[in-house]
């Protein structure tokens, strides 16, 4: 289960996946089921330049990316969606669970040396990537550490073997070509880093589908209730008939 964090901070909400929904996507209870690899997060390294993150390629195993794929939720527009405003697959469901658990806020902790323990989170899903996104920019201040999970799959032709809509943490506010680090978005590749004033970030322009699921830990203070509230107000929006997955 995960606790909503929202209106107010601290609340007793929880919202729990419907348990008949396996069987409406024809899933048994194991196909629900998802372990990412944290062994290999434990293990990687914090790179420092241009600023200290991680990158984990396949933090979702390989033999798990093709039903992951297959049950990721319909986008058909973009900027970001609360999951509370999605239809989601009961695998989607128990992802984001796990995602939102203690043990990847602990791993993180420790890695980059924070405490974490009463930080909020906000999670939010996009699908589809605009001719307006990936502009340089760096994340709001409210937002003590950015987590990036990237579900499409890798492949010859697509767009990102053009360095389209690959992540890149850049030296400053000005250059999109003055990179230390490119990131492709695919192949459940998890990318950390501590949010700051220089973490300048941004990627190639690309229009079309492109999964990301983006966590953050929060700070606590008004600026990030402010961003929290409006995180919930956009679930309650966004939340309209959606088609089934699939369609």
């Amino acid at each position: 289960m995960r606790q909503a964090l929202f209106l107010p901070l601290n609340p007793s909400t929880v919202r729990i996946a419907n348990p008949y929904l396996c069987g409406h996507y024809g899933m048994t209870t194991s196909d629900t089921f998802i372990q990412p690899d944290y062994t290999a997060l434990e293990q990687a390294s914090v790179a420092p330049d241009p600023f200290p993150h991680v990158v984990v390629p396949h933090f979702i195993r390989s033999e798990d990316l093709g039903r992951l794929f297959a049950h990721r939720p319909h986008i058909v527009s973009g900027g970001s969606f609360p999951p509370d405003s999605l239809q989601l697959s009961p695998l989607m469901e128990h992802l984001v669970e796990e995602l939102e658990g203690p043990r990847l806020k602990a791993i993180v902790a420790e890695k980059f040396h924070l405490n974490l323990d009463h930080a909020p989170s906000m999670l939010t899903i996009r699908g589809r990537t605009r001719e307006k996104d990936g502009r340089i920019h760096t994340d709001s201040l409210a937002k003590r550490v950015t987590i990036l999970l990237y579900l499409n799959p890798s492949g010859v032709g697509e767009a990102w073997e053009r360095q389209e809509g690959c992540l890149r943490l850049l030296r400053g506010p000005h250059d999109i070509e003055d990179y230390a680090k490119e990131v492709p978005p695919v192949d459940g590749t998890l990318l950390i880093f501590p949010n700051g004033p220089t973490t300048w970030h941004g990627h190639k322009q690309f229009v079309g589908q492109r999964y990301t699921i983006q966590l953050n830990y929060m700070t606590e203070d008004a600026r990030a209730r402010s961003e929290l509230r409006r995180h919930k107000l956009s679930a309650l929006v966004k939340k309209l008939p959606l088609p089934q997955l699939g369609q």
